[in-house]
This record gives C-alpha cells, sequence and structure tokens, in this order.
C-alpha cells in the first residue's frame, strides 16, 4: 500500500506540488493577523493553481501548438487553452496583488499597523 501510494505521488508530482502550494497559501492567508503574509498567501494559492492548470495542460510526446511543415493532425499537438487561461490568470494575479497592496499601504499610512485585529479595534474605538 505505502509503495504504491509513493508511487502515485511521484507519477502526480506536479499536482501533488500545487495541492501543497496551495494548502500552505490557504493557510497563511487563515491564520495570519498580518496583512502583507495574507497577501502572500493569497498569491501562493494563486500560483498553485496555476501550477495546476500547466500541469494538466501539458502531455509528454505531444507537441506545441505552432503549424509547423504541414502537419495539421490535432492529434499531435497539446490543447493551448490552459497555457491562455495560466497567462491571462498571472495577468489579472499581479493587478489584484499591486491593488491589495497599495491598499495595505494606505492602512498603514492612515493607522500605523498592518495587523488586521489592530485596524479593526482602531476602527471600532473610532465609532466608523
Amino acid at each position: 500500500m505505502k509503495d504504491m501510494l509513493n508511487t502515485l505521488l511521484i507519477e502526480h508530482m506536479h499536482e501533488t506540488a500545487a495541492i501543497v502550494l496551495f494548502c500552505i497559501g490557504f493557510t497563511t492567508l487563515l491564520l495570519n493577523r498580518n496583512l502583507i503574509k495574507k497577501i502572500i498567501g493569497f498569491s501562493m494559492m494563486d500560483n498553485a493553481i496555476y501550477l495546476f492548470l500547466a500541469s494538466y495542460g501539458y502531455i509528454d510526446g505531444k507537441l506545441s501548438p505552432i503549424y509547423v511543415s504541414g502537419n495539421t493532425d490535432p492529434s499531435l499537438y497539446i490543447n493551448p487553452l490552459p497555457a491562455g487561461l495560466v497567462l491571462t490568470g498571472i495577468v489579472v494575479s499581479v493587478s489584484v496583488t499591486a491593488i491589495m497592496l497599495a491598499l495595505t499601504v494606505r492602512l498603514y499610512r492612515r493607522y500605523h499597523t498592518i495587523n488586521i485585529d489592530e485596524i479593526s479595534e482602531i476602527v471600532r474605538r473610532e465609532g466608523k
């Protein structure tokens, strides 16, 4: 049983790494009170999803979907859709991360802390 599990994990190494990375990012997002660490956890989760999608988009023995030397048989090529989704997702992720960091800077300038519990306490005391 243990041998079969090890073989399965090795065969699906990229998917296993994506799941572990996602779990690390998720626990970082949930358990840390520091906003910068929460943003890092969110980024780790994004990257795990992109790794997962990219690993399913790649097939051993297939060619890139580029028309070369007259081969138009679709069975020779990999599906380019996962790569396009990953690329689009990375662009969106970078934009969202930049906005989250900008908002964190604004919160720090306003409250002089990036601890979410302290910010909540200050806002509660201000009566907003």
